[in-house]
């Protein structure tokens, strides 16, 4: 008898910890994130000609490279990128690391900063606001 107590308190505990296990797996694909991030700023020009900087209203800043779209023809624009995550697995430890020390009162800033190959541009406007 005891041994069949000991199998039944570990089915439960596998039970359970499966249980937590996906319920965490549910949590995390509900976040949607994903590796692509379509943001909107002023755009200016970077370190060299290949390298353009976005600086979103709420103060986030990205770097930009594309091999496709010609950043250059919209530096002082405000315009909207699309593209691909340089690094998204750390991009995205480092997002849930400010989120979790705002939620806990340490830090206010939470604007998304990265590093983005844009795909894609549309100009809003043909100058900053600020």
């Amino acid at each position: 008898m005891k041994g069949l107590s000991k199998w039944l308190l570990c089915l439960a505990l596998v039970v359970m910890a499966t249980s937590w296990m996906l319920a965490q797996s549910d949590t995390d694909s509900s976040k949607g994130k994903s590796d692509t991030r379509t943001v909107t700023g002023c755009l200016s020009a970077g370190d060299n000609n290949k390298e353009f900087k976005l600086t979103t209203n709420d103060g986030g800043t990205w770097d930009l490279t594309s091999d496709n779209v010609s950043l250059v023809e919209h530096v002082g624009h405000t315009v909207t990128v699309t593209g691909m995550l340089e690094h998204p697995t750390a991009h995205n430890l480092k997002e849930d690391a400010k989120g979790a020390a705002a939620d806990a009162h340490m830090k206010k800033d939470t604007a998304e900063s990265g590093d983005l190959k844009v795909s894609d541009l549309q100009m809003v406007s043909q100058s900053c606001e600020k």
